[in-house]
């Protein structure tokens, strides 16, 4: 059946008129793909739009645009509870063991509870850096969202409890791509610090005979680039570069925080692509991110909420603004974290990031229908005003929420209406993740 939102404040983010504003405009879908994006009168004229098949949903007061990446994204359970260090006290005092304690049962909790929380926020594609993945790629199949699914491998002394190679090895048989190909594997490193040379070697061959990307984390501390100059004698991306894991443009780097000059070169000059966490590198204090710096040298650069613990929700629209204040914060520049470009990071570059921009991240002809609605009939987004003094985007990336979030499709299915999921039940959900939870905790006390 086919789907009309029709009269609604279009925002197609599509890359060569990434400013385009539809208002009023409408979005017609059929099947999976988008079929025509345009003016309300454009698209009442088109045949494809009439006829029983079409279901017509009105649109008017709400942002149709298209569906957000969360490019670096934990599944977990530690919310509310690891709060208060630095990241690599953090890291040893709660998270470390909490992987030590973890089963497949748990984990597997863990991402109904955050890809449901994600989608319940207009997300829809996650790139998940999580263990016992199987269990996650169950959890994405049935909500009927993207998945990029990244397992922690790590295998330097005292790591033995992450995935390893051979663990990712068996994922990426399974579940290279998946559920119609909107459930795909990765192959990730947790850390400079948690793999030996002999990881990055073994992973890098891996993603190459795959054909996939690769993930890690790095320079997201001022400490982590001193304690890598004292180890290896390079910065942390120097390290990784010469380890062979930006070879052939295929890693997305989380955080980059603390970069020089050459390593931004470096980033560029691999094609490798960035996730930013804003809310995460705020709540631990490792610093902010040089976005515009990226941009400059023309990094790719996706949004990220982190996990669950460093970040407290996963709402990207959130992320969202944060990453434009925190711009304007740093440079001391009003004009820094134009909503646009902010949205451009949570949408069609976000997309690009995770190699999905030639599928989704726009809203044009062809591409897969990933679409939400946000409803602007609130009081914290009055005035809606349009023409020279349209504010859409500026109400999305300050003054919206995922709590706003009307209605997702993914794949032109409708998994999300009138703020309720259609795909799982809610309340089973979070009972399922209180149970998982309280297990955790108990098995991390006994362990430790």
């Amino acid at each position: 059946m086919g789907t009309l939102l029709r009269g609604g404040v279009v925002l197609p983010m599509a890359p060569e008129r990434r400013r385009r504003l539809l208002q009023p405009g409408s979005v017609l879908f059929d099947g999976v793909e988008i079929v025509a994006v345009g003016t309300v009168e454009e698209l009442d004229a088109d045949p494809r739009a009439a006829g029983p098949d079409v279901e017509v949903i009105d649109a008017t007061g709400f942002a149709v645009l298209p569906g957000l990446h969360n490019c670096h994204l934990h599944s977990g359970l530690l919310r509310g509870t690891a709060e208060g260090l630095a990241l690599f006290d953090w890291l040893q005092t709660y998270v470390d063991p909490a992987h030590r304690a973890l089963t497949p049962e748990i984990a597997e909790a863990a991402s109904w509870l955050c890809y449901a929380e994600a989608l319940r926020s207009g997300t829809t594609s996650v790139m998940d850096m999580w263990r016992f993945l199987d269990g996650s790629a169950r959890v994405a199949g049935e909500l009927g969202i993207r998945a990029t699914l990244v397992p922690y491998v790590a295998d330097e002394t005292g790591y033995d409890y992450f995935e390893s190679i051979d663990s990712t090895r068996a994922l990426l048989a399974k579940h290279r791509e998946s559920y119609d190909g909107r459930v795909r594997s990765w192959v990730g490193l947790e850390h400079l610090f948690y793999c030996t040379e002999r990881a990055f070697a073994d992973a890098s061959a891996l993603a190459a005979e795959y054909d996939t990307g690769l993930h890690v984390h790095s320079s997201e501390s001022r400490w982590e680039v001193e304690e890598s100059l004292r180890r290896y004698g390079h910065r942390p991306l120097a390290e990784i570069a010469r380890r062979g894991a930006l070879d052939g443009g295929r890693a997305v780097v989380a955080h980059c925080v603390w970069l020089d000059d050459a390593e931004i070169d470096l980033l560029a000059a691999t094609g490798t692509r960035v996730a930013h966490c804003p809310a995460s590198n705020m709540k631990l204090a490792s610093g902010p991110a040089p976005v515009p710096k990226l941009w400059a040298a023309g990094v790719t650069v996706g949004i990220g909420s982190d996990g669950e613990k460093e970040n407290n929700n996963l709402d990207i629209l959130e992320e969202a603004k944060i990453a434009s204040l925190l711009q304007k914060l740093v440079g001391l520049d009003p004009t820094a974290g134009d909503p646009w470009d902010i949205l451009a990071m949570a949408t069609i570059e976000g997309a690009r990031c995770l190699g999905l921009g030639e599928l989704t991240g726009s809203l044009e002809p062809g591409k897969r229908a990933d679409v939400i609605m946000v409803d602007l009939r609130k009081l914290h987004t009055t005035p809606l005003l349009s023409g020279a003094d349209a504010n859409v985007a500026a109400h999305l990336v300050f003054s919206s929420s995922g709590q706003d979030v009307d209605s997702v499709w993914a794949d032109g299915r409708r998994l999300l209406a009138g703020g309720r999921l259609l795909t799982a039940a809610e309340a089973a959900i979070r009972s399922r993740a209180q149970a998982a939870a309280e297990e955790l905790f108990a098995r991390r006390a006994a362990l430790t």
